[in-house]
């Protein structure tokens, strides 16, 4: 990753009012922060906090984000696992990976969210059924945002 991609990324954090950013990919770890009370004395809370990016062991892979249970319903949340772009089908002429009431088990692809011009597919992590999609095609996601919600079978 370059300076140039880094800079894309505060950009599109500016311009989405995004506060943190966290990537991780197979040698190297990324996370930006935004408007905390790290920052140079006289200087305002706007400030962008990098960390630059750092290797990783090799060993170490990144824990899957676990779904949720959903607040007394007895669904679980199947949340976003990084900041992207939420794409419901693999291309726009094609049919969405998932729609409410589409059984799904723990490797059944749900979504793509699109993170720096990648492609990452988001399974479902259980065996359900869909009840809620919550989240629009093509709209900006954050770490943790809820994505869907499954009455597990």
């Amino acid at each position: 990753m370059d300076l140039k991609d880094i800079k894309a990324i505060i950009d599109l954090m500016k311009k989405n009012s995004i506060t943190e950013f966290e990537l991780e990919q197979k040698d190297s770890k990324l996370r930006l922060k935004r408007g905390g009370a790290i920052g140079l004395a006289g200087s305002g809370n706007d400030e962008t906090n990098m960390v630059a990016p750092a290797p990783m062991a090799p060993a170490l892979v990144p824990a899957p984000v676990s779904p949720a249970p959903a607040a007394n319903t007895g669904e679980v949340e199947i949340k976003s696992p990084m900041i992207g772009t939420f794409y419901r089908s693999p291309s726009p002429e094609s049919a969405p990976y998932v729609d409410v009431g589409t059984e799904v088990n723990p490797d059944t692809v749900v979504a793509i969210i699109e993170a720096m011009k990648v492609m990452n597919e988001i399974k479902s992590e259980l065996r359900g059924v869909i009840t809620q999609m919550l989240v629009e095609n093509g709209k900006p996601v954050e770490f943790g945002q809820p994505l869907f919600k499954i009455r597990p079978s």
